[in-house]
């Protein structure tokens, strides 16, 4: 059989499964997109100020982001900092190429282990 034309490795499409599901609410979209373009990095505070939740939902929000590590936490005294983590944002447009049948070049970084 073709592995080519099969569907992805079950540990691949899990991984990708968990960065769709990631992005799958429009809050944590807009909390990706802030501290893209942002680039710095911002406590839950200062995100607060920009989407339309509350601090308690903000964090859980920030919670499961982190899980899949598209943003990462930096701990400055008592406070937290939250930043886009690059290299997994760039490996996104990558696993939608994959997941579509299209060819892409997979950076280290990227894919399950990554």
């Amino acid at each position: 059989m073709n592995r080519e034309k099969g569907p992805l490795d079950r540990s691949t499409a899990t991984e990708y499964a968990s960065w769709f599901k990631a992005l799958a609410d429009p809050t944590r979209i807009q909390i990706v997109s802030l501290l893209a373009r942002q680039g710095r990095p911002m406590s839950v505070g200062e995100i607060v100020e920009f989407v339309d939740v509350g601090q308690s939902t903000v964090s859980a929000h920030l919670k499961v982001l982190a899980e899949v590590r598209f943003v990462l936490a930096d701990s400055r005294g008592t406070a937290r900092f939250y930043r886009i983590n690059d290299a997994c944002v760039d490996c996104f447009p990558t696993a939608a190429d994959i997941i579509m049948g299209k060819p892409a070049p997979i950076p280290p970084s990227c894919g399950p282990t990554g």
